[in-house]
């Protein structure tokens, strides 16, 4: 099939290597210049494993351009709205970069029967108001009226730095709409996916336990609630767990056994039960915020999600009170954070947890040095003017630290020559270093809840 994704971002660019990999022919088109020259010389603009490796293996079936007009919308089969919706100020979504694709979509169709595809992450009843820009777009430019189209949700579940993975070989596929032949072009498109009868690309097996993949095919709206529901749940176990680890180490019991106890329980399951300082990344706090104001606008209360997001960012204040109370006065201090990005394996600093905690460290008078493996870009570019001495080298960050952070959960962290560094307070923010080791040099080690 003839594939249009517009935007290049971590949903639109995953999603766009993985269709021309199966064979697709695929056009990417953002209205960043500077991005698409890079993605023309081969160059990814963010940090992604095995995207470098597959790029150029699709190059024969991939291409982009930064004009709606050269991206042969007329000749598009399926067309994937793959942008940004950043929250506003009140916790809803940001649909103006949604309704300008429409927009540019509905100006440059014809009479050609096209899928129009809401990858992105959208309020309940998007779909319906993309489908009515769309109308009238069409009908101001083309001054006829058209219904040749289908919009269809179809939201994403990709975790960062397993987004090809993901793709390849998803947990499920969602499709919603009330039109019977979109949803058939879809299901033909998906179809390698859901029978995985592809080759498996290089570095990313098929595993043993991925036979079929289940797809679901439902009304748009309930397509659209899917992946709301999904991530508030998901985010709902994380911040249930970091609850636990409070009450676990009060009581002197290790969460970490905890959360293996619980969630051996199949009901339950063991997935996003480790405690830490909380979620960060561009879906769970977005999502439930929109989820949030959804439920507003229909007269409605969500607690549960809203405490969810409460306890999150509790997470990032308790950081800084355990290096409070263990170095007593912060003013002047030198602090180390190790990470910056969200998680491990990104690049990603969107609403992640170490922005949160050197803004609160630096309110308290305290200096602050950040490493990060992949990050420091990004960090250095998108938080100039945060006050953090951003270090290039991770000894050079830790040279002369009174207080140790571990942010971000990269393998690099655990394998540091510990017995060289002073012994220092350490709070370990994923329980990921070596207790015992580091406790028998000499460092005072807090994780949490254990």
């Amino acid at each position: 099939m003839n594939i249009l994704i517009i935007g290049t971002g971590y949903v639109g660019l995953n999603t766009g290597v993985v269709l021309a990999y199966l064979g697709n022919e695929v056009t990417c088109v953002d209205v960043n210049a500077e991005k698409i020259r890079q993605l023309k010389a081969g160059i990814t603009p963010f940090y992604e494993p095995h995207l470098d490796e597959l790029l150029p293996l699709v190059k024969e079936n991939l291409r982009f351009t930064d004009d709606y007009a050269a991206a042969g919308i007329p000749e598009t089969d399926v067309i994937f709205i793959a942008v940004g919706t950043p929250s506003l100020p009140d916790g809803s979504a940001n649909l103006e970069y949604v309704r300008q694709a429409s927009e540019a979509i509905a100006k440059h169709l014809d009479s050609r029967f096209t899928v129009v595809v809401n990858k992105s992450t959208v309020p309940i009843g998007s779909g319906n108001w993309v489908a009515a820009i769309i109308r009238e777009t069409y009908e101001k430019t083309h001054q006829v009226k058209s219904d040749n189209f289908a919009v269809v949700s179809n939201p994403e579940f990709l975790k960062q730095g397993m987004a090809l993975h993901d793709s390849f070989y998803p947990d499920r596929i969602v499709i919603g709409s009330e039109n019977g032949r979109g949803v058939e072009q879809l299901k033909e498109l998906f179809g390698p996916l859901t029978r995985q009868d592809f080759v498996a690309p290089p570095g990313l097996p098929r595993p043993a336990d991925v036979g079929s993949v289940p797809l679901v095919v439902c009304d748009l709206t309930s397509a659209e609630m899917i992946k709301y529901a999904a991530n508030s749940f998901l985010a709902l176990k994380i911040s249930y767990i970091n609850e636990i680890a409070h009450l676990a180490q009060k009581v002197g019991a290790d969460v970490t056994q905890v959360a293996r106890g619980i969630g051996l329980d199949k009901r339950i399951g063991s997935r996003f039960l480790e405690a830490g300082i909380g979620w960060g990344g561009s879906c769970f706090g977005k999502d439930t915020a929109a989820l949030v104001a959804t439920a507003r606008e229909y007269k409605l209360e969500m607690p549960i999600v809203q405490a969810a997001r409460d306890v999150n960012y509790q997470q990032r204040v308790w950081v800084v009170d355990v290096l409070q109370d263990a170095l007593k006065i912060l003013k002047g201090r030198r602090v180390a954070l190790l990470g910056f990005s969200f998680k491990a394996d990104t690049d990603d600093l969107r609403d992640a947890p170490s922005i949160d905690i050197a803004r609160l460290l630096l309110q308290r008078g305290a200096m602050v040095r950040a490493h990060d493996p992949v990050a420091l870009d990004n960090a250095r570019r998108q938080y100039a003017d945060l006050g953090v001495t951003f270090c290039q080298d991770v000894e050079e960050c830790l040279d002369g630290a009174e207080a140790i952070v571990l942010v971000t959960g990269w393998p690099m962290y655990r394998d540091l020559p510990w017995e060289s560094i002073p012994p220092v307070p350490l709070v370990d923010g994923r329980n990921f270093l070596d207790r015992e080791k580091l406790e028998a040099l000499g460092f005072n080690l807090v994780g949490v809840g254990r």
